[in-house]
């Protein structure tokens, strides 16, 4: 068994992020929500694992809820590290005090080191700004533990007893300084193995195909991009003849698509099969504005369809790409609030028919571009970027028509054309256009026009939990907007949205 740290999820928003972080640095990390989790489950996960780490929260540890959970980590003499309400639960138990903080500490914060010669400091600096949220503080620390750090708000901003840690702010995120450093420092203290490389996976993850699916035979929902791609090619792996790779032309694909991948696919093995179905999405998709209830939508046709194709050919299991984001964002862990519904998660009906395989389900988008390298994907659909399951769908605002489709369509094809002639295609995470809701006045061949904004999206990030404004140039931007009004009928008007996520979404639908 591969040596791993344990992350406890206590609810709080970024507990996802601190698995990513030990994963990034070379450890192998489970999230395991407390919440929902029998008691003798917790205790074998915390039993097995080099350390624990504990997330943040939005509960008060005066509740005592989880003071159980704690103990068990002290008695088992697991290493520890507490983050925001895990520091302040572990500082409790421990004998500490817990109370109401004299000055609630929100956002960035500035943190001064105590114990720089404490080996979870090395080579931090003795100020720092960090991330803070909380209104609870620990006041006092556990009789026999040290104060390592203090803030205005914080008497105890971290602490240690032992082998357990304890820090008040958020290590994990970007706008902490040292954060990941200070993670790395801990996992130093652990001594765990730094031996954590998705591409090793790749035999087990087939493995896991095999047992699940046994005897039986699969379909495999294929989009053309990395993600169901790699998912699709280690079935085969594990099923050979017995996997139908399935590529649904549902008319909101962009521009070139869904040929270009069905060619791509085809190179690389897997024989698919293209069910043609737009119509049907469009009949289900019209009259309806909601974002979420797109999503619905989409995800309830794609169901049937899939279903569909199963059933003539006498197949139980549905294989699908499905990655960790999608899980997060649709609130596939216990107490985690749906951002927005992945056609391929929350947005599948209840009733669905098909047993699912999803080998990928754990993984984040640069792990799963390092699996799909080491078993053969091109580098064309590794570097692809990210296209959403409904597609077109929710780049557009508003009610989906053909029309619109057409329009978006060919905006974003201008923007790919324009980004990949000046070589950034590598840089960006995604760029997109995006059909707003807004109409605006313009002028076009001295007449008046009113038409459509269209708005151009790039942003730049390596998991898509978290992502920055990608800074064009603005020639580059003026060159886009230029060619949109001149070439797409019905544009008068092109924006460039500079909102990060968070608090935007990458997709603005």
């Amino acid at each position: 068994m591969i040596d791993y740290i344990l992350v406890l999820d206590f609810g709080g928003q970024y507990a996802h992020l601190i698995v990513r972080r030990v994963r990034e640095l070379g450890v192998y990390s489970e999230l395991l929500s407390v919440d929902g989790t029998q008691l003798e489950v917790l205790k074998e996960a915390i039993r097995g694992a080099r350390g624990v780490i504990l997330s943040g929260g939005p509960s008060s540890v005066w509740e005592g809820k989880h003071d159980e959970i704690a103990r068990i980590i002290i008695e088992e003499g697991k290493p520890a590290l507490g983050i925001c309400y895990g520091h302040q639960l572990l500082a409790r138990v421990l004998g500490g005090v817990v109370d109401k903080a004299r000055k609630p500490e929100f956002g960035p914060t500035i943190v001064s080191i105590k114990a720089r010669d404490d080996p979870l400091f090395n080579g931090i600096i003795e100020t720092i700004v960090v991330w803070m949220s909380h209104n609870d503080a620990v006041l006092e620390p556990p009789p026999g533990a040290s104060i390592l750090a203090v803030s205005q708000g914080s008497p105890v901003a971290a602490f240690k007893y032992g082998n357990i840690y304890g820090v008040q702010w958020h290590p994990e995120v970007v706008h902490t300084m040292f954060g990941l450093k200070l993670i790395d420092n801990w996992l130093k203290i652990v001594g765990v193995e730094r031996s954590w490389k998705p591409e090793d996976m790749v035999g087990k993850l087939v493995d896991s195909i095999r047992e699940a699916v046994g005897d039986g035979l699969a379909i495999a929902a294929v989009s053309g991009g990395v993600d169901s791609t790699t998912a699709a090619l280690l079935a085969k792996r594990a099923l050979g003849d017995r996997l139908i790779p399935v590529v649904i032309d549902h008319g909101l694909h962009p521009a070139g698509e869904p040929w270009g991948s069905v060619e791509l696919l085809r190179k690389v093995g897997l024989d698919v099969k293209v069910v043609k179905a737009d119509d049907r999405f469009f009949e289900a998709l019209k009259g309806v504005v909601d974002p979420e209830e797109k999503r619905r939508v989409f995800g309830r046709v794609y169901a049937e369809v899939l279903e569909e194709v199963a059933e003539q050919h006498g197949a139980e299991y549905l294989v699908q790409g499905t990655i960790y984001p999608d899980v997060i964002e649709s609130g596939g862990r216990p107490g985690s609030s749906i951002i927005k519904t992945h056609h391929n998660v929350a947005g599948l009906p209840r009733g669905f028919k098909l047993k699912l395989v999803e080998p990928l389900k754990w993984f984040y988008k640069d792990e799963v571009r390092r699996i799909a390298s080491r078993i053969g994907v091109p580098k064309e659909i590794i570097r692809r970027q990210p296209i959403p399951g409904p597609a077109l769908a929710v780049r557009i605002e508003g009610e989906v028509t053909r029309e619109k489709v057409e329009v978006v369509r060919k905006a974003d094809a201008i923007v790919r054309e324009e980004i990949e002639a000046e070589g950034l295609q590598d840089r960006l995470w995604q760029y997109f256009a995006v059909l707003t809701a807004s109409k605006a006045t313009g002028v076009k061949g001295d007449r008046r026009a009113y038409g459509y904004v269209v708005a151009v999206r790039a942003v730049i990030s390596v998991d898509a939990m978290t992502a920055s404004i990608a800074r064009l140039k603005w020639e580059l931007l003026e060159r886009i907007a230029s060619r949109i009004v001149s070439e797409v009928p019905g544009v008068v008007r092109v924006v460039y949205d500079i909102t990060s996520k968070p608090p935007a979404t990458i997709e603005w639908e």
